[in-house]
């Protein structure tokens, strides 16, 4: 990687996976569009750590320009993504160039196209938040807000207790009955004193 000091220059930055070989064409791209300095990361599996993208961030001065082969290069989602470029263009004044979409925000057509992408990710992010709420509605509705639905529900419960009262049924009997263990039985209802049939 090459290391000088310019005013206002590009620094690439390029990603690729263990399915993805294509560095080489991300870096000749990178490098016809003007960067000295590249920084380049490749992901492994699970690992989706990002040390370069980190140290390429930190390198960028105001007056810079970020330039990426491709958008999903840079962001791992449409918010990831909007959420970089907005700190970079807003408030550290750093440009972004994205190649293969040519989104340039040094342009106003680049701005215009980014800001779409800031309000379908906002959009994307009401999305998510209105199904989380209806979802907690609905469960609510049922009965139950949020987490597992108990084992067990209160009508059981009170069945479960008659029945051990009665003491002609085994508890093993009744958790086999109910679907659940007899350690789920002992938990919700307890060592239950059977009744005296014979009365007195």
């Amino acid at each position: 990687m090459l290391k000088k000091t310019y005013m206002n220059q590009k620094i690439g930055y390029a990603r690729v996976s263990t399915d993805d070989q294509n560095l080489h064409l991300q870096r000749d791209a990178l490098a016809a569009a003007g960067c000295e300095i590249i920084y380049e990361d490749k992901a492994s599996g699970k690992n989706a750590a990002r040390p370069e993208l980190d140290n390429c961030l930190k390198a960028l001065r105001p007056g810079d320009t970020l330039v990426v082969w491709r958008l999903d290069r840079l962001g791992r989602s449409l918010a990831d993504l909007v959420s970089v470029v907005t700190h970079l263009v807003d408030e550290r004044r750093i440009g972004f160039l994205s190649l293969q979409e040519q989104i340039e925000t040094n342009s106003a057509s680049g701005k215009l196209v980014f800001h779409v992408f800031a309000a379908l990710a906002e959009f994307e992010r009401n999305l998510i938040s209105e199904r989380t709420k209806a979802g907690l509605e609905a469960a609510r509705a049922r009965g139950r807000l949020g987490g597992r639905k108990p084992k067990l529900q209160k009508k059981d419960i009170r069945e479960i207790r008659a029945l051990l009262k009665d003491g002609s049924i085994p508890v093993s009997d009744v958790a086999r009955r109910y679907g659940v263990s007899r350690t789920t039985i002992y938990n919700h209802v307890g060592v239950v004193s059977v009744q005296n049939s014979r009365g007195d």
